[in-house]
């Protein structure tokens, strides 16, 4: 998923290299618009000629309402559905909903909206959206549930304020300032962003399930709906080929499949014009396809675990959506890739909350992942392990599904009785995952469990998604807790993608656990990159291919990476790393370094880590919550303590209060020095 428009000197949240403040050029570059009916991507291969209109118009059902029921979420006239719904999930949103009805609903402010363009601040007014969003949808399950007028008109509440916004775009992404100079958004040239797509899924799944009891009380009130849709979600999609999101003239990332998944859900719940319908969705299939043409054959995801839920998993539910509503006549789970992608997070999992984390990724996911929709995927798949670990999250007797996932993804899960009905298991673990794509290894010391350590380190490019200069960087985690570790994403602000990116300390290479020589940063675009000198020489992952994942019983694991090319160094300087998990309780980090020139500064080492630091003969002991390691050096090299107090939100969530950096120092051209880890209980 590389992004591949000209870099300079940092990279944007659509992921391309930034020449300016623009987040990406307005309109295609003239004379490279690609011709939607020259692109062959996985989707169209497997299906042939059947995605294109003409198929599409014979798999659609001739009723409406038949293709509406075949999307899978009742209508709140079922009420022996709505009746029999999960009790936990239903009794959850029902208290959020009574603890909010009768307070002022959040203001999206102009003056909040205007903070990005003023001092860069777009916390504010997205968290004002989104607290709109969840009241909203637990507004409309109450309704549903309790059939009460009192809540059809919270709801009804919050579909006009809504629709009355100025614009559903976040202003970060709103492309009225770059064109016009506005700090607010242009009404006449509404942008289709993440935001519009999610408002409009949102709006679409509330006329769907309270739109016949609200015919009644608040007439007018759908077709309102309709006509904001229209004017700033479909017309646009249908007429507009300049979004770079839909990879006509650009490549794509997860910003592809998150807006064309909401977009065709939105048009098969509120268009009445069948054919209209089809011709949505050819295009947004010609769209999505070069979004999949992007996925490695490993299935990793550059921008790691975090994006994948609203990147990867936002084209599983919409090739969910595909399949259901053609009656099952364009089904992907044929393909291959579709299958890999869908195994990528449960590759990274380290135990309980904490996953491998690379790029703008947090460390601990939030609690409000979708989990139905991996449980739905790996069954369908016949994937026992991505089913276990889907299960692994699965809590009975607390909500099988949550209001901050957004009302279509808490309906799918409260539709799934299969899901509400699962019992938790234990995840898979695999002992030894290489994925060559983005060269990531992920190494246990006993598969299948958290107990012990498990070593992760990463190669790759500094071109990749939402990148932090992170190659040869590594992770080490005790039980499944992560006590060497990548800092991730802080709060985002116009800074985060603007020219002054890396300045941001969690994204620099001197802030991961990667060498400096000569005190330099790493370089910044896709030509900075790491090589692999030797991979780990694993046996086959169950379900998978040596080439792509590993399942190994036996230990060391190793990977060698030379490091050199990612410096803005000397023709001939190396650096070289390999990083070993050489028994249950040890690990070694193994840099060798040659480079020529007097240094302006000396070699470095970095490690950054979580927990409370303390000397220990001649190493540090890191220990938090029960964990331990011990760290030496073969050179017993005594390490500078660097204590960052955080002030960042997002930061302290996912850390604490403070992180620690150990910096060792080396002051000859060329060396050797191995740093041991090792589990201290």
């Amino acid at each position: 998923m590389l992004e591949t428009p000209p870099s300079t000197s940092a990279t944007t949240e659509n992921g391309a290299a930034r020449r300016s403040l623009a987040t990406a050029p307005a309109s295609p570059p003239a004379g490279i618009c690609l011709d939607p009916a020259e692109f062959r991507g996985p989707l169209f291969e497997h299906w042939a000629q059947r995605m294109r209109i003409e198929g599409l118009v014979r798999s659609l059902p001739e009723s409406l309402a038949a293709l509406r029921a075949r999307v899978g979420i009742p209508s709140s006239a079922d009420r022996a559905t709505w009746l029999g719904m999960d009790e936990p999930t239903v009794r959850a949103v029902e208290d959020i909903a009574a603890g909010l009805r009768g307070t002022p609903w959040p203001q999206a402010s102009a003056t909040r909206f205007a903070r990005y363009v003023r001092d860069g601040d777009r916390v504010e007014y997205e968290a004002a959206v989104m607290a709109r969003r969840d009241r909203l949808a637990a507004a409309v399950v109450t309704a549903a549930v309790t059939d009460a007028q009192e809540w059809l008109d919270e709801a009804a509440d919050g579909v006009v304020m809504i629709c009355e916004q100025s614009t559903w775009c976040w202003p970060a992404h709103d492309d009225a300032h770059e064109r016009r100079g506005f700090v607010l958004s242009d009404a006449d040239s509404p942008y289709l962003d993440l935001g519009a797509g999610e408002v409009v899924a949102q709006l679409a799944v509330a006329d769907h399930v309270l739109g016949e009891r609200w015919d009644a009380s608040w007439p007018g009130l759908r077709e309102r709906i309709r006509r904001e849709a229209d004017v700033r979600v479909f017309t646009p999609f249908e007429s507009r080929d300049d979004f770079w999101w839909l990879g006509f003239w650009r490549e794509v990332n997860n910003w592809n499949p998150w807006i064309i998944g909401n977009v065709l859900l939105a048009a098969v719940l509120l268009l009445d014009d069948r054919d209209r319908v089809a011709r949505i969705t050819a295009r947004a299939l010609e769209s999505l396809d070069r979004y999949v043409a992007t996925l490695p054959d490993d299935g990793a995801i550059d921008e790691g675990v975090a994006y994948w839920w609203n990147g990867a998993g936002r084209m599983l539910e919409c090739l969910d959506l595909i399949a259901r509503i053609t009656g099952g006549d364009l089904d992907a789970s044929g393909i291959p890739v579709v299958r890999e992608v869908l195994r990528f997070p449960m590759r990274m999992h380290l135990g309980g909350d904490w996953y491998v984390n690379v790029a703008d990724g947090p460390a601990r996911i939030s609690g409000q992942q979708p989990w139905q929709l991996p449980f739905r995927w790996g069954t369908r798949l016949g994937d026992d392990r991505i089913v276990a670990w889907a299960r692994a999250a699965r809590r009975p007797g607390l909500p099988a599904g949550d209001v901050g996932s957004g009302l279509p993804r808490l309906l799918r899960s409260l539709s799934d009785a299969e899901w509400i009905a699962t019992t938790p298991s234990a995840p898979p673990l695999p002992r030894c995952v290489w994925l060559p794509s983005v060269q990531v290894l992920v190494g246990r010391a006993h598969p299948g469990a958290v107990d012990g350590l498990t070593l992760a380190a990463k190669g790759g490019t500094n071109g990749e998604n939402h990148n932090h200069k992170d190659l040869g960087s590594f992770i080490v985690a005790v039980d499944g807790l992560p006590l060497i570790v990548d800092i991730g994403k802080p709060t985002y602000t116009a800074q985060t993608f603007g020219p002054d990116r890396y300045d941001i300390r969690a994204m620099q290479s001197g802030w991961h656990n990667a060498p400096t020589p000569f005190g330099l940063e790493q370089g910044d675009g896709a030509g900075f990159h790491t090589d692999v000198v030797r991979a780990p020489s694993v046996a086959a992952e169950p379900g998978n291919t040596p080439r792509q994942g590993a399942n190994d019983e036996t230990l060391p694991i190793e990977l060698e990476l030379e490091l050199g090319a990612a410096y803005p160094l000397r023709e001939g300087d190396s650096w070289r790393r390999t990083f070993r998990l050489a028994s249950a309780r040890r690990i070694e980090i193994d840099d060798r370094w040659l480079l020529h020139g007097e240094p302006d500064a000396p070699a470095l080492a970095h490690l950054v880590v979580a927990g409370v630091v303390e000397a220990a003969g001649t190493g540090i002991r890191v220990s938090h919550d029960g964990a331990g390691i011990v760290i030496t050096t073969s050179e017993e090299v005594t390490p500078t303590v660097e204590v960052w107090e955080l002030d960042d939100p997002e930061l302290i969530a996912v850390w604490g209060a403070q992180l620690t950096r150990l910096t060792y120092e080396m002051h000859a051209s060329a060396g050797r020095l191995t740093t041991i880890i090792e589990e201290a209980r």
